[in-house]
């Protein structure tokens, strides 16, 4: 049984990391804690961090055939939800960073403003405020 999770590190799988760890720069607005050849690290809080791992590492890591970049599914591989102040403001910034827009701020059924975005690799990024 967990007792405590001291510290959450979330990890996307990208195809350029040098590329992705300057687009996650400028959309969070920090530089990262960690980058070395294979990963990159952003401290999001004092126990979260985003790590960026080239697929060719996890690739490797697992010993897994990549699949052709023609055959990929254009299904989302992940979502990184980040409450913040002003969701319309991030999701503004993140566009003029590079990000695409796949759904506007709006109000959500469990009580979010929340609007997302796709980053460069395709992997979804939702910029969300508490609805008060």
């Amino acid at each position: 049984m967990i007792q405590t999770i001291e510290q959450t590190e979330i990890i996307l799988f990208v195809k350029d990391q040098n590329n992705a760890a300057e687009f996650y720069g400028k959309i969070l607005g920090i530089h990262p804690s960690l980058h070395v050849p294979g990963m990159t690290e952003f401290r999001l809080s004092s126990n979260c961090l985003l790590g960026l791992m080239p697929q060719t590492g996890i690739s490797r890591l697992l010993q897994l055939d990549l699949p052709a970049e023609e055959n990929e599914s254009a299904f989302p591989k992940c979502e990184l939800y980040l409450l913040v102040k002003d969701a319309a403001a991030a999701i503004d910034h993140a566009i003029s960073c590079g990000a695409s827009l796949v759904s506007a701020v709006q109000a959500r059924d469990w009580g979010d403003l929340a609007g997302y975005l796709k980053d460069p690799d395709g992997n979804i990024i939702a910029f969300a405020s508490k609805n008060n």
